[in-house]
């Protein structure tokens, strides 16, 4: 997906951006790993609008646009403490940022 991104955009940074946004529409970050999403579509509101100049915030591999529960069973995977008080918006961020602290210690 990548190269041919390249191939098409003759750039290394528009290529990736696009190529990460493909990525979200299947896939949802878990921490340290991707996993499939139940159902394809784009994470979040950068995903949703893509191509090679993107716009809107991103979620960084949560997907931000699953329901609450889904979050929630997400975030009780990954041990967030406070996720039963949590809104949907914070518990987007909190698991984002689980997800950050994983991806640094591999």
């Amino acid at each position: 997906m990548h190269d041919s991104a390249l191939e098409e955009y003759q750039s290394e940074q528009r290529a990736h951006r696009v190529a990460y946004a493909a990525l979200k529409h299947g896939y949802e970050k878990v921490g340290d790993h991707w996993e499939p999403k139940k159902r394809k579509g784009p994470s979040d509101e950068r995903a949703r609008h893509g191509g090679p100049e993107p716009a809107g915030e991103t979620a960084g591999g949560v997907d931000a646009n699953a329901s609450k529960q889904h979050l929630l069973d997400i975030a009780k995977r990954l041990d967030v403490s406070g996720r039963s008080r949590m809104t949907k918006k914070e518990l987007i961020e909190s698991i984002e940022r689980s997800n950050e602290r994983a991806r640094r210690k591999n």
